[in-house]
């Protein structure tokens, strides 16, 4: 049995947002509902696209002007103030800033330096998507060909991503996982960690954010839908993430310049 990791600076990322810590009180920041993003400033914190860097010092500008002590809060008051706030990070975001620390861990730069904007259109748009990548930088624009392409099961690789297009039930809504690791046996992968940002059904009002899973690979000749995902102990038609992806076109994809 072997297995392979994605870069320690990505794994860092990743446990940033599910472990997001200030003073004692540690949670996993929510999952960013956009229902008020129309209403909303433009600041990336405020529109599910912030770092966990910029999650911080905005909890902590809030809690100041709230006259708050932050070293009151634990773990749960922590989770309720970001929900309460409408403070977290959306798919397209999360799956940003790990696929950015996996770029540069492997020579070739940020990904801002690579990513096209094919749904930007005119020169102006074009110039603001590339002056604000992770903003604008949705599920269909790692989708796309120009920035990725799609990967067979047998060949699939940590930094690899999952996109989730058009679910025919939650409003074409689009998703986006990414393959953090992956054990092998006998040089052929067997089972495939994921990570992404959600918010299930059975989440309740403050228990969404970031959620891992495994797909454990029954046929490498067959489709990624046809193995066996499992997310929070719950298989098949349980899955709420497995569900949506047979609902929408969904692909293995890798970025062109990883």
């Amino acid at each position: 049995m072997n297995t392979k990791l994605i870069s320690q600076g990505a794994l860092d990322i990743i446990d940033q947002y599910k472990n997001f810590r200030i003073e004692n009180a540690i949670c996993s920041v929510p999952y960013f509902n956009n229902r008020h993003s129309a209403n909303r400033a433009t600041f990336r914190v405020e529109a599910g696209k912030g770092s966990p860097k910029d999650i911080y010092e905005d909890i902590v500008d809030k809690a100041f002007k709230d006259k708050i002590d932050l070293k009151t809060f634990d773990s749960n008051l922590l989770k309720k103030y970001l929900v309460d706030n409408d403070i977290g990070i959306d798919c397209s975001g999360y799956a940003y800033y790990i696929l950015n620390e996996e770029s540069k861990s492997l020579g070739r730069g940020s990904i801002d330096r690579h990513l096209s904007f094919p749904y930007c259109d005119g020169i102006l748009k074009r110039i603001k998507c590339k002056l604000r990548p992770v903003e604008n930088a949705g599920v269909q624009t790692f989708s796309h060909s120009e920035n990725s392409e799609i990967v067979l099961l047998k060949d699939i690789k940590v930094g690899d991503i999952i996109t989730m297009m058009g679910n025919t039930e939650n409003n074409n809504k689009d998703h986006i996982l990414v393959v953090y690791q992956i054990e092998y046996q006998n040089f052929l992968p067997t089972v495939i960690h994921y990570t992404h940002a959600i918010s299930w059904p059975t989440d309740g009002e403050y228990g969404h954010g970031i959620h891992d899973g495994v797909i454990e690979v029954l046929n490498l000749s067959k489709d990624i839908l046809e193995q066996n995902w499992v997310e929070n102990e719950k298989k098949l038609e349980d899955n709420y993430t497995f569900t949506g992806a047979k609902k929408s076109t969904t692909e293995l994809r890798r970025l062109r310049w990883f």
